[in-house]
């Protein structure tokens, strides 16, 4: 097998006498979706924000297809290939969905807006993720709960990531909407992206995941086949009730 898009080794975090990561270790590879789980405090989002550059780790090694990289800042994570959609969407709800998509790194033409051009890229984008393309020109703030998740990703995939970080993506949605957010992960990796998925939902996990990774009390509690494990095994992981803590390989001792 080629090497993971993405390693984690003996990656550790703390803030003060607080340790939130311990040890982690992590791969994600090409056209895979791996689910994070674990319960409230287990370190989930602390990882996410170390992947994204958010929070920089305090000690271990990251890899970036087979080579050992640095991510300090957002703009690291970025420039690797990595894009994050946080739970909380980050969406301006008073601009339209061009003006979202675009914030912050606006097509120019001779000085001023392209908007015809960032109109164009939008719908090209949103026409690849789903059938059902809101109004380019309606406010964020008027659309559905799915149809702003489906904004914030299309938004997270302008750069051409080829690692995708979602923070509970079908959190508060209704059924339907779910639904079609789960198609658009489906999508993403059958294009070709790793994905990694925060979810508590293990309905979602089971329709959607290739691989798991349990967190529990900010260090590793277990990885599984999704489509071999049991639902059970997954959940007694998630709880404490088995413990799966993985030992080190000498290798990976060193640290930065």
């Amino acid at each position: 097998m080629s090497a993971p898009l993405l390693a984690l080794h003996g990656v550790c975090k703390r803030y003060g006498a607080v340790e939130v990561l311990v040890d982690i270790e992590l791969e994600i590879h090409a056209g895979q979706v791996v689910a994070l789980l674990g319960d409230n405090g287990a370190g989930k989002s602390t990882l996410i924000k170390v992947i994204s550059g958010v929070t920089p780790a305090d000690k271990g090694v990251i890899e970036w297809e087979g080579r050992t990289v640095h991510i300090r800042r957002p703009n690291d994570a970025r420039d690797l290939g990595i894009a994050t959609v946080f739970q909380d969407l980050a969406l301006c709800g008073n601009l339209d969905v061009v003006g979202n998509l675009f914030l912050g790194r606006e097509i120019r033409r001779y000085g001023f807006l392209d908007e015809m051009e960032m109109e164009r890229r939008t719908l090209q984008l949103l026409e690849q993720l789903t059938r059902g393309v809101p109004e380019l020109r309606a406010p964020v703030v008027s659309l559905s709960s799915g149809q702003r998740q489906t904004v914030a990703i299309a938004r997270s995939l302008l750069g051409d990531p080829r690692l995708l970080l979602l923070d509970e993506p079908t959190a508060a949605l209704g059924l339907q909407q779910t639904t079609e957010v789960m198609d658009l992960v489906d999508q993403l990796r059958d294009r070709g992206l790793g994905v990694l998925l925060i979810s508590h939902n293990m309905g979602d996990v089971k329709a959607l995941a290739d691989r798991a990774a349990v967190l529990r009390l900010g260090r590793n509690n277990g990885f599984f086949d999704v489509n071999t494990a049991s639902q059970e095994q997954i959940i007694s992981s998630i709880t404490g009730a088995t413990e799966n803590t993985p030992r080190r390989p000498a290798h990976q001792e060193a640290g930065w």
